[in-house]
């Protein structure tokens, strides 16, 4: 038998990397980021031992857009997907998606499998199911995991996952978790047909946990988008008994939507803490099969922290960090997300950092360790300020986002000035807000009237990045293409 040292690595060898994608998670969510309700041990360590970036902007303040900036490296004036397009329905029998991915489309796995890197998926794709252009074996991925459409996400009992382009049939029954129940006639059997018996975000570690084993002996990337905290409010009891009789809370009845439970304010911690027992699981792997040194750990979010729906009840936990805005809001609360990263020899341990960066500087970033930099991409290579060169690190001009959904948005930011434009459907005239962030970061004080330079530089950045979507639901910001 071949021993595991036969196997492992050497720390010249090009650097495995992994990038774990939560969802929902607010900037505030994590003790390392101020959170002191929440138990989060694994992440906060990686904190400790790694560099914790305190201005890092997702891509967009929702799912599928966020995801394909990231894995495409292109912000949302440049990015194929703008929106949550959801396609079919949330039974078994419609499920349909997102807005598929064209097939073309150049992603960080695909980068890093011409590479020679081994590429896996581990949770929710988002942007395109099996028999589409979309299929995450068509962008570079050589094994996949988890859910395709979002939409099924919203149970973490599903009856099903995919692997591969095939089901997987779970120990779950089909259960509609947007049925609410009745206050007056609800029993504790009516709460618990949304539990079932295999737990999604579990075997998503599992497969986790399987695919760093696997690949132990050459370079990999693993994209780990693991669930949680996403509504529907559902986790096991083992978990959720940590929170046994802390919080002053009553049940949820599934009136604003997503499962009911007894619990909810219990439920939401517990399932930042299972998230939490995740990381942890991927940082022991990488220990136990002698890839700690030569690996590179990243943790982000999506987008901010959900708003009051589902039994989630963000001003309890103060999930944004005080920030204005919540998820679909451009407003730093929607967008600001945690983000760390953990390469030991390589990245300073302990450190923090406030240099302005975002989800689409990943492609740029990941080029520039693996070997020659990409050309193409929206983003900077954050290689110097991650490998303790801050003062080599080439800052952004602009960062620049658009939101097609609730009333369409656009924000910019410019240095410490930041932009934002709102309920553009309704008026194409809506004006911008601006705000100085360095003294002002719960975006409170308006200076537009006072600063008509810096506005000018907004509007300017504004106009040209923003181009047409292929989407005509996308488009809402050039009046001559709009219906």
């Amino acid at each position: 038998m071949v021993g595991l040292s036969s196997f492992t690595q050497s720390s010249t060898s090009k650097p495995n990397i992994i990038y774990i994608y939560a969802d929902d998670l607010g900037a505030g969510e994590l003790g390392c980021y101020g959170q002191r309700k929440i138990r989060t041990p694994h992440i906060d360590r990686m904190a400790r031992e790694g560099m914790r970036f305190t201005q890092h902007y997702s891509g967009a303040p929702v799912c599928a857009p966020s995801r394909c900036i990231l894995m495409t490296g292109r912000h949302a004036g440049h990015s194929y997907i703008r929106g949550n397009y959801e396609m079919g329905g949330f039974e078994d029998e419609k499920e349909g998606g997102q807005m598929p991915l064209h097939e073309n489309a150049y992603t960080l796995a695909r980068m890093l499998k011409e590479r020679e890197y081994a590429t896996g998926l581990v949770g929710k794709w988002g942007m395109g199911v099996t028999g589409t252009t979309g299929s995450p074996l068509k962008h570079g991925f050589d094994h996949y995991f988890g859910y395709l459409d979002q939409k099924q996400a919203h149970n973490h009992y599903p009856t099903h996952l995919w692997e591969d382009d095939c089901i997987v049939r779970l120990r779950n029954p089909w259960v509609n978790v947007h049925k609410s129940l009745d206050p007056k006639t609800a029993t504790k059997a009516d709460f618990a047909k949304f539990q079932g018996t295999d737990y999604a975000p579990q075997l998503m570690g599992d497969k986790a946990v399987e695919f760093i084993r696997s690949n132990r002996g050459r370079p990999f990337f693993l994209y780990f988008p693991i669930t949680l905290p996403h509504l529907s409010l559902q986790v096991p009891d083992s978990f959720l008994r940590a929170y046994d009789g802390i919080f002053p809370e009553s049940p949820y009845y599934g009136d604003k939507g997503y499962a009911a439970l007894q619990r909810p304010l219990s439920a939401y911690a517990a399932m930042i803490s299972f998230l939490d027992a995740q990381v942890g699981r991927v940082l022991e792997a990488l220990k136990a099969n002698g890839l700690d040194g030569n690996t590179l750990v990243m943790f982000s979010s999506d987008n901010g922290n959900t708003f009051d729906v589902g039994g989630v009840q963000p001003e309890f936990f103060q999930g944004n960090g005080g920030l204005r805005g919540l998820k679909m809001d451009l407003y730093e609360g929607g967008i600001r997300v945690p983000f760390i990263a953990r390469w030991p020899g390589r990245i300073p341990a302990g450190t923090v950092s406030d240099h302005v960066s975002t989800q689409y500087d990943m492609m740029a970033t990941l080029s520039d360790i693996t070997g020659r930099m990409v050309e193409g991409t929206d983003g900077i290579s954050l290689r110097p300020v991650l490998t303790g060169h801050p003062e080599r690190q080439r800052p952004h001009e602009f960062l620049y986002f658009e939101y097609p959904e609730k009333g369409g948005q656009v924000a910019v930011r410019i240095g410490d000035w930041k932009g934002v434009r709102r309920d553009i459907r309704k008026n194409t005239n809506a004006p911008w807000e601006l705000y100085d962030l360095s003294s002002d970061p719960k975006e409170q004080k308006d200076l537009s009237a006072a600063q008509p330079e810096i506005l000018r530089r907004v509007q300017a950045v504004a106009k040209r990045e923003h181009t047409h979507p292929h989407v005509m639901d996308w488009e809402f910001l050039d009046p001559k293409i709009i219906r």
